[in-house]
C-alpha cells in the first residue's frame, strides 16, 4: 500500500553535508509519521528522526540533534533529511519508514541509501 524510495546518499568528507530524500506513494498522508533509521555493518538499526506528516512535529535521536533536520513537502509527498556537520560515525545505510504515528515503528520501509563519511 505504501512505497518508499530513498535517494541522496553518497560519499562526503567529515564536516560536510548531504540531503536525503524519501519519496512516498500509494497512500494518504493523513495521520501518518515518516521517519529515518540507519544501520551500520554489524550494528543494530537505530532511530534517527521522525516527522508527523500533517503537523510537522519532529523528534530526533540525541546523536543527531543540532546537526540533522527532518522536513517534508506535502505537495511532493517527500520527506527530507538534511545532514550537516557529518561525522564518520554517521556512516550507515539510511532507511525511510512510514508509521501510523510518532512513537511506533511502521511496517513500510524503503530500500535504503548509503551514506559514507570519510575522515
Amino acid at each position: 500500500q505504501v512505497q518508499l524510495v530513498e535517494s541522496g546518499g553518497g560519499l562526503v568528507q567529515a564536516g560536510g553535508s548531504l540531503r536525503l530524500s524519501c519519496a512516498a506513494s500509494g497512500r494518504t498522508f493523513s495521520s501518518y509519521a515518516m521517519g529515518w533509521f540507519r544501520q551500520a555493518p554489524g550494528k543494530e538499526r537505530e532511530f534517527v528522526a521522525v516527522i508527523n506528516w500533517s503537523s510537522g512535529s519532529t523528534v530526533y535521536a540525541d546523536s543527531v540533534k543540532g546537526r540533522f533536520t527532518i522536513s517534508r513537502d506535502n505537495a511532493k509527498n517527500t520527506v527530507y533529511l538534511q545532514m550537516n556537520s557529518l561525522k564518520p560515525e554517521d556512516t550507515a545505510v539510511y532507511y525511510c519508514n512510514a508509521a501510523p504515528r510518532i512513537g511506533v515503528v511502521g511496517d513500510y520501509w524503503g530500500q535504503g541509501t548509503q551514506v559514507t563519511v570519510s575522515s
